[in-house]
């Protein structure tokens, strides 16, 4: 779909690669974790020139919170997979966030928001942007409800595509052309496609933010979240807000992620065809209402999924036509998924829908199917298990879940 990705896991192995040292020839072949906290220059005039570089929004290093040679690899890696001019580091996904809406807004500035996005966010908006006096309207992420909840101080859409919780597809293309026609910067987390089968940027998004906790590390170990930009403009003042929070990522976390992003593809079409077979086995359960998940044919953005996507990954929802208890006595009785609120590692992970966000969810109602209830919707992470062992621990926690 993407003829500019047609080499794409080739870069994920060459990109950001470490460079031969110019007297011996030599080198290694996975670059090191490079920690500092002060850099030193040769003379003056470099250090002036790392200091205009930095003014203008190059990546100028002149103190260890920016980051040396592996900070560099893995933002260069970001750019490669998203198609942006600029990449910033964070210590957690909605960190990233945090220093992008930051970044855009002033006070009496106004964000319309897709009710589908990352709980967190509003959280944020809670916490910290109401109080800065910059409210957040959440509405259905189409041009027509987003017309009705437009303000003349609106500044920022902010979407996610496919949405948390129900993985909702939107129809980026057409979202990110009606709020440029108003004047919107389109801020997209594409923790879900992670650069790699979706890319929000070659969609018309003018900003992607992406949890590099999920499929980019891969294995669990690691916290960081990243914002890429397109946009010159955009570059510099997400960059002056980021170095003057004073965020930072340990290089270690850093060397992990480039690790990660390594093995991102072979990962992320593993976990993906792993959880088709699940999605055709759960299909055929009575106890299964509804597969939340934009690859299987029968979810509702499948054709949006079709057009703007290269692959898939192993996360899904799944409603169950069963009350709340026999839904946790079903998760209970699984023994190869982990009760955890992540996702994107190796590992199969399970949890219960979160009753609170799917009520604030209106595409919740919009589904119209009454049998559906919040305390019975599952998240599933398919991970690199044999899906032959993951159906048959399913099959038996479902027994399980009928015993009283």
């Amino acid at each position: 779909m993407h003829s500019s990705r047609n080499h794409i896991d080739t870069l994920l192995q060459h990109t950001g690669a470490a460079q031969l040292d110019p007297e011996t020839e030599s080198g290694p072949v996975a670059m090191p974790s490079m920690r500092t906290s002060t850099v030193r220059f040769a003379n003056l005039a470099a250090l002036d020139r790392a200091q205009r570089a930095k003014m203008t929004g190059e990546r100028g290093v002149t103190y260890g919170r920016v980051g040396l040679q592996t900070h560099e690899a893995f933002e260069q890696m970001l750019c490669e997979l998203e198609g942006g001019e600029r990449a910033f580091l964070a210590p957690s996904g909605l960190a990233a966030i945090s220093v992008v809406l930051l970044a855009l807004l002033n006070s009496g500035d106004h964000v319309l928001a897709a009710d589908s996005v990352y709980g967190p966010v509003r959280y944020l908006d809670k916490t910290i942007l109401g109080r800065m006096g910059v409210p957040v309207t959440y509405s259905r992420a189409t041009p027509d409800a987003l017309q009705a909840a437009l303000l003349p101080e609106t500044r920022v859409l902010y979407l996610e595509s496919p949405g948390s919780l129900l993985m909702e597809m939107l129809d980026l293309p057409a979202l990110t052309a009606w709020a440029h026609e108003r004047g919107l910067v389109v801020v997209a987390d594409n923790t879900w496609g992670s650069g790699y089968v979706y890319r929000p940027l070659e969609l018309g998004a003018d900003v992607s933010v992406i949890a590099a906790t999920k499929y980019l590390g891969g294995h669990s170990d690691l916290m960081m979240g990243g914002a890429v930009a397109r946009d010159s403009d955009l570059c510099r003042r997400i960059g002056e807000t980021h170095y003057a929070l004073g965020y930072t990522v340990s290089a270690d976390d850093v060397w992990l992620g480039l690790r990660g992003a390594r093995t991102l593809g072979i990962r992320m079409r593993q976990c993906a065809a792993n959880a088709m077979r699940i999605c055709e086995f759960l299909s055929g359960r009575p106890e299964v209402l509804q597969i939340f998940h934009p690859a299987w044919p029968d979810d509702p953005g499948h054709a949006l999924w079709q057009r703007d996507c290269t692959g898939s990954n192993g996360l899904m929802s799944v409603a169950l036509d069963m009350d709340g208890a026999r839904t946790r006595r079903l998760v209970d009785a699984l023994t190869l998924f982990g009760i955890g609120y992540s996702w994107g590692g190796y590992e199969s992970l399970v949890t219960v829908g979160d009753t609170g966000a799917l009520a604030a969810h209106s595409y919740w109602a919009r589904l119209g199917d009454e049998r559906l209830r919040d305390d019975s919707v599952i998240r599933l992470h398919i991970g690199l298990e044999d899906p032959r062992d993951l159906i048959a621990d399913l099959t038996q926690a479902f027994e399980i879940s009928r015993e009283e």
